[in-house]
């Protein structure tokens, strides 16, 4: 009976959902010309003639195909002079036609051949003698190139890939703040359908179609936790029922044209106990020094010092003990959820304008619960912007 009524009352409320008003334009093909005439500055820095890019978020950034990777080899060859080399399975071809956004010079390969003697090929014919590779390339593909171009040295790619993709235009910046901003409007409104007894089963599917009802595909991920599971930062495999008093950590996000959210809202339901009162009140403060440490020029690891010093002055910690914060402050995001560079101790990538960031020194404490407040920001040229309106208080988690 209550699963019924728990269906109609999602029902209701998704109908009551307007879709977004306005979308961001999506990136231009002479963005994506930007973006290889970049990657080629990066790669001649680095000492090398040609550059491979597999199928994922990269082969996406660059060409606009956005393919996930599989066990066939749909990659770009790029190299220092001419139209990048798409290698594509032949039955392909007609989907990679209505797919790619830029010129390209498209080389086939049908079941029985082999794609990596076509890689070899075209770096013959440049007469490339060094390959930077693309990191998310699967080993077993990594390890077939090396048979087929036994004349060719490889590298990793990363050091371009991230010295690309790491800096958004303010077109990137566009379509990642409506992203963010259609996620956090869920969050608020799933906020809205807690009452006791429902299960986090119900809302994660609630936010799934909230997320499509607003305009994008769903949730490209959702852990709803209740009470003594938010002390776990994923959760635990059950499925939590809410009950007065508890704490509720939803963490969630979605897509707008590959351009991820991934926004967390703590707060309780019900009257919150002085202790969780305070650790709210000592989350938002690291997450604000966190924030007040990024500047262009610091290192990515001054914002994790920063959180971790609040939280140790309050007698929390020290490094990762608990209670304390168990995990780095933030990670970069774009096309991908988590990408380089990282707010973490060891990562001393200077911070630039474009650089974008999660924020999120959650606080746990065993056995009782945990707090987590993410929200992302930007780098400027003078400090930092915040994509989104943060929590008020663990009273008003949403304005």
């Amino acid at each position: 009976m209550t699963r019924s009524i728990d269906n109609a009352f999602l029902r209701e409320a998704l109908l009551d959902i307007p879709r977004w008003a306005h979308p961001a334009p999506a990136i231009t093909v002479d963005e994506r010309k930007q973006r290889l005439a970049r990657a080629r500055q990066l790669m001649v820095q680095a000492g090398v003639d040609s550059l491979l890019i597999g199928a994922g978020q990269s082969l996406r950034y660059f060409t606009g195909i956005s393919w996930g990777m599989i066990e066939r080899l749909l990659g770009m060859v790029l190299t220092l002079e001419g139209d990048p080399v798409l290698i594509c399975p032949a039955f392909e071809a007609g989907s990679l036609d209505a797919a790619v956004e830029i010129d390209v010079d498209v080389r086939l390969w049908q079941e029985h051949e082999s794609p990596y003697d076509l890689v070899a090929g075209v770096l013959r014919e440049n007469g490339s003698r060094k390959l930077a590779i693309d990191p998310a390339l699967p080993f077993t593909m990594v390890d077939a190139l090396k048979h087929a171009t036994r004349s060719v040295s490889f590298v990793n790619a990363a050091s371009i890939v991230d010295g690309c993709r790491m800096l958004k235009s303010s077109a990137e910046l566009a379509l990642m703040r409506q992203a963010k901003q259609m996620t956090l409007e869920v969050q608020r409104r799933a906020q809205g359908i807690l009452h006791k007894g429902i299960a986090a089963s119900t809302v994660r599917r609630y936010i799934d179609e909230a997320h499509r009802a607003i305009g994008s595909e769903g949730s490209t991920f959702c852990i709803v936790l209740f009470g003594p599971s938010t002390a776990y930062p994923h959760g635990l495999p059950s499925d939590d029922v809410l009950a007065q008093g508890d704490m509720v950590l939803i963490d969630t996000g979605c897509a707008v044209q590959g351009y991820n959210s991934d926004i967390t809202r703590s707060y309780v339901f019900g009257e919150p106990t002085r202790l969780q009162r305070d650790m709210w009140n000592l989350e938002k403060e690291a997450q604000q020094a966190a924030f007040d440490a990024a500047r262009p020029g610091e290192p990515c690891e001054r914002a994790d010092q920063a959180a971790r010093a609040v939280v140790e002055r309050a007698g929390l910690g020290p490094d990762y003990q608990l209670p304390g914060v168990p995990h780095r402050t933030g990670h970069g995001i774009g096309l991908s959820v988590h990408e380089a560079p990282y707010l973490v101790r060891g990562d001393r990538t200077e911070m630039q304008p474009g650089m974008c960031f999660s924020n999120e020194p959650m606080i746990v404490v065993p056995g009782e619960f945990g707090v987590r407040l993410e929200d992302h920001f930007f780098v400027t040229a003078t400090g930092a912007e915040w994509f989104t309106e943060r929590s008020a208080s663990i009273d008003k988690p949403f304005s």
